[in-house]
Formats: structure tokens, C-alpha cells, sequence
């Protein structure tokens, strides 16, 4: 196959940022795509060519495949990123890039298609012995058979949608009192959101851990894992907090786990970047959740222990190259950790927080990295997910990661909109995090907004002390200026940290 000369990026922000950059890198030219909401986006003046691709809202913009199509055909561009998120599980819109003519920088359409239906991933794994959450192989729509089922699987239980994601049409239920309520809404709330109402149900674990598996092949049929992350610190089911590697997994279970999904791979006769998701209770066995046929958010945890870049080795792969590394080559280095920064006030239940960035200050210094797509004075829009960036640390080890986060959540300077810096700092702090305990309800378990107030609380304290002996230096030694506000130029600092 040829090699690629310009890419369309067929999203926004940080990830069209990301992979522009890898793209650069390699001497491919680039296109960006925009909403008329992204107009002044750092994705849009970075690319070496960009169009408006309609209106702000996602439906009539960065979600209308045939109009992406002909754009990349019209600037003469070889390949479409879809990155994550909108178009980049949509097999109709992988086939549709195919029969352009164009390149596809992700999986086939086979592959999406069977790893996009959760009744349909459990049935391709089933046949390598994939270790499974017992549950229903089959969607149910029937409450009658449905609460045979869950009595024969035992309470609790989860309900899931069959083609849900985000946390949608997911309901726990603990008793058959409920069920039938409960399957009501879950069935509601999937086809307001997908369209379709199926459910299947499977034992709910108490307290479990989410550990994803990072996998990669190529054309040529060979597969490999890139060992595990653990993306266990959510709200409403979607991860906040993501590191690499677990902090509770032994050799012994990192490579059973990763062998299982090098296995699910080669169910749908996987190439290119994808992730399988995985269930651990409180024993560390493990049950297959679902794949995600694409580059995920938290890849950079897996590219700084790994040192890979990873939209380098998409690009590679759909060209044709066969993985320039084998499952041998590959040695963990280091431990890295991610914390997603959302426009959300973590104080009001997470709730998005739109508005100007005022003060935008990125972190600096060894081992940090920051993934954006936002400028000081950029207005985070109302129409699609509110992350700002990724904050990313990187050290020798946990304890090293961890110290450098919270040093680089300190220096992050954002005023305008609630964030979830301060969350994130709370969450490195927390024992349960500390000693790798946690699991996916360490939010509902350990975290409340006064826990925000109190350490706010706590850090003014600090501050007032340090300023009342300043206060007291500067009044009986004059060393340091007084400006006119009445304070010393340090005191002055302290507020101006603080807006």
C-alpha cells in the first residue's frame, strides 16, 4: 500500500491536536475539520488546511460522513483519523472512507461491527474461552424472561443496554421487587439514546476494578497487548482518573489478561489500535466487558510506559507495515498517570461548568505532559464533552507519578469555569488510591463536596499563616516594597494564586 501523504483528523480538539502533531512528525500533510463553534480552535490554525463543516451541533457537523468524505476528497487528502468519539466506532462510516477510495486509520468495518454489539463481542470471545461475567448471551426485550434470568443468576444484577455506552440504559438491581421497574427504565432510557431497547443482564460485582488491556495489530494477522491501565476512579461511569499499569496486578495476571485479549482481538480479525475492557472482583478474577475499536483518551499513559507513540503505529499499520516490535520486545518502564480536566464542578455533582477561560496556565517540568485543545480566552462550547485537556505525569515509579501530579495539579492555573483539578488532586491524596485499594465506586464510597470545601478550607489556612508572617517582616524590617492595595508584592502573589 502507498504511503499516506495528507490526513484528515475527522474530530477536534486535543485529539486532532494529537495526532496532527505525530503526523507532522512524519512528514504527512494534515486537514482539520470544524464546527462553526470551532472556529478559532488550536486544531484549526495547526493544521496545514482546514474547512467549516457546518453548524456547532455535533448532528450537523463533526457527525456527517459523507460531507467529511467529500471534503478529504475535495483537498486532496489519502486518509481520514477519526481519533475518538463521534465517527470512530461507526463501521458504516469506516466502509464509506473504503469505498471513497480513501484510507481508514483504525479497524474494518467487520471489526467495529461485531466488537460494537456488546451481544456480539461476548459471542466472538466466548469461542477462545474468554473468561465472562455470568449473564444472558442473547439481548432480552421480555420482562418475564428477563426476571427468570436474573433469579437464576442471582441478585444483584446489571442491567445493560445492548448497544449502550456512556453509562446509558445501565440500572443495578437488587431485588426481583424492583426488577421489572428497573428493566422498564433501562429499556426507555437505551432506545431514547440508541434507538434500540435490548438488554442483557449479568451478575453485578460489588466492588470491582475496570482494567483495560491496550492491544495492537496489523494486517498481517499478528497481535500484541501493551499491557493493562487501570481506569477504576469514574462518575456516572465514565473514567476520570486513568494510570498505567494497575497497581494490584502480578505479572502473573497482566499476562493472562493479556493473552485473553490478544484473543479477542483475533476474534474479529483485529488490526490497528484498540482496547479491551475488563471486570476484576475482589479475588482478581477477571471477566471480558466489551472492546473499543479505536485509540482511547488515556493512551498517553500507555505510550509514556511503553515510550510507543501510538498514532505514529496506526498510521504505519494503514499503510500496510507489518508492527516493527514483537510481544517480547515489549518491557514496562516507569509508571504514568492521567487525570481528565473537565469544565464540570465537581462540588455539584459533576455537572459541566460552561463558560470563558479567564486564566488558562498549563504545568510544566520533568515527567509532565499535557494534552489540550484550548487557548486563554477560548469559551469552552455548550455543544459537545467538557474536557478541557489531559493532565499527565509520568515517573520512575507510582509514588514518583503521583508526587508529580499533585505538583503539576498545583501550578495548573485555570480561572473562568469549575474544574476538576481540585478533584483530582483529593483523589491523589486519598489512601484508598494511595495503597491501590480503590474501585469503580470510590466516588460514591469516599468523595462529597464538603471533602472539596474542607481541603480548600485547610490550603487558605496555610496561606493566611504564611502571609501573617510576612505581614509581620515586612512591618518591622521594610525589606519587601508595600504596594498600594496595602499588601507586600509576595502577599499580592498569594491572591492573585488564589482568583
Amino acid at each position: 500500500m502507498a504511503k499516506i501523504k495528507k490526513i484528515l483528523v475527522a474530530n477536534r480538539g486535543e485529539i486532532a491536536l494529537r495526532i496532527m502533531r505525530s503526523a507532522k512528525e512524519m512528514g504527512i500533510a494534515t486537514v482539520a475539520i470544524f464546527s462553526e463553534a470551532d472556529r478559532n480552535s488550536p486544531h484549526v490554525k495547526y493544521a496545514d488546511e482546514a474547512i467549516c463543516i457546518g453548524p456547532p451541533l455535533s448532528s450537523q457537523s463533526y457527525l456527517l460522513a459523507d460531507k467529511i468524505i467529500q471534503a478529504a476528497k475535495q483537498l486532496g487528502a489519502d486518509a481520514i483519523h477519526p481519533g475518538y468519539g463521534f465517527l470512530s466506532e461507526n463501521a458504516s462510516f469506516s466502509q464509506k472512507v473504503d469505498d471513497a477510495g480513501l484510507i481508514f486509520i483504525g479497524p474494518s468495518a467487520h471489526s467495529i461491527s461485531v466488537m460494537g454489539s456488546k451481544i456480539a463481542a461476548k459471542n466472538a470471545a466466548a469461542k477462545y474461552n474468554i473468561p465472562m461475567v455470568p449473564g444472558t448471551k442473547d439481548a432480552v426485550t421480555d420482562v418475564e424472561e428477563a426476571k427468570a434470568i436474573a433469579e437464576k443468576i442471582g441478585y444483584p444484577v446489571l442491567l445493560k443496554a445492548s448497544a449502550g455506552g456512556g453509562g446509558k440504559g445501565m440500572r443495578i438491581v437488587n431485588s426481583k421487587e424492583v426488577f421489572e421497574e428497573e428493566m422498564n427504565r433501562a429499556v426507555s432510557e437505551a432506545t431514547a439514546a440508541f434507538g434500540e431497547g435490548s438488554v442483557f443482564i449479568e451478575k453485578y460485582i460489588g466492588s470491582p476494578k475496570h482494567i483495560e488491556i491496550q492491544v495492537f495489530g496489523d494486517k498481517k494477522g499478528n497481535v500484541v497487548y501493551l499491557f493493562e491501565r487501570e481506569c477504576s476512579i469514574q462518575r456516572r461511569y465514565q473514567k476520570v482518573v486513568e494510570e498505567a499499569p494497575s497497581a494490584v496486578i502480578t505479572p502473573e495476571i497482566r499476562k493472562a489478561m493479556g493473552e485473553a485479549a490478544v484473543k479477542v482481538a483475533q476474534s474479529a480479525n483485529y488490526y490497528g489500535a484498540g482496547t479491551v475492557e475488563f471486570i476484576m472482583d475482589e479475588q482478581r478474577n477477571f471477566y471480558f466487558l466489551e472492546m473499543n475499536t479505536r485509540l482511547q483518551v488515556e493512551h498517553p499513559v500507555t505510550e509514556l510506559i511503553t515510550r510507543l507513540d501510538l498514532v505514529k503505529e496506526q498510521i504505519k499499520v494503514a499503510e500496510g507495515e507489518e508492527l516493527s516490535f514483537k510481544q517480547e520486545d515489549l518491557k514496562i518502564k516507569g509508571h504514568a498517570i492521567e487525570l481528565r480536566v473537565y469544565a464540570e464542578d465537581p462540588k455539584n455533582n459533576f455537572l459541566p461548568d460552561i463558560g470563558k477561560l479567564e486564566k488558562y496556565r498549563r504545568p510544566q517540568g520533568p515527567g509532565i505532559r499535557v494534552d489540550d485543545g484550548f487557548e486563554e480566552g477560548m469559551t469552552i462550547p455548550i455543544y459537545y464533552d467538557p474536557m478541557i485537556g489531559k493532565l499527565i505525569a509520568y515517573g520512575k515509579d507510582r509514588e514518583e507519578a503521583i508526587a508529580r501530579m499533585i505538583r503539576a495539579i498545583d501550578e495548573y492555573e485555570i480561572t473562568g469555569v469549575e474544574n476538576t483539578l481540585a478533584f483530582g488532586k483529593y483523589v491523589m491524596q486519598h489512601p484508598e488510591f494511595v495503597s491501590g485499594r480503590f474501585d469503580t465506586h470510590f466516588v460514591k464510597n469516599h468523595f462529597s463536596p464538603d471533602k472539596l470545601s474542607t481541603a480548600i478550607s485547610n490550603e487558605l489556612a496555610e496561606v493566611a499563616a504564611v502571609l501573617a508572617g510576612l505581614t509581620f517582616t515586612t512591618e518591622s524590617n521594610s525589606k519587601e516594597p508595600v504596594n498600594s492595595n496595602g499588601g507586600s508584592g509576595t502577599k499580592s502573589r498569594w491572591k492573585e494564586r488564589l482568583k
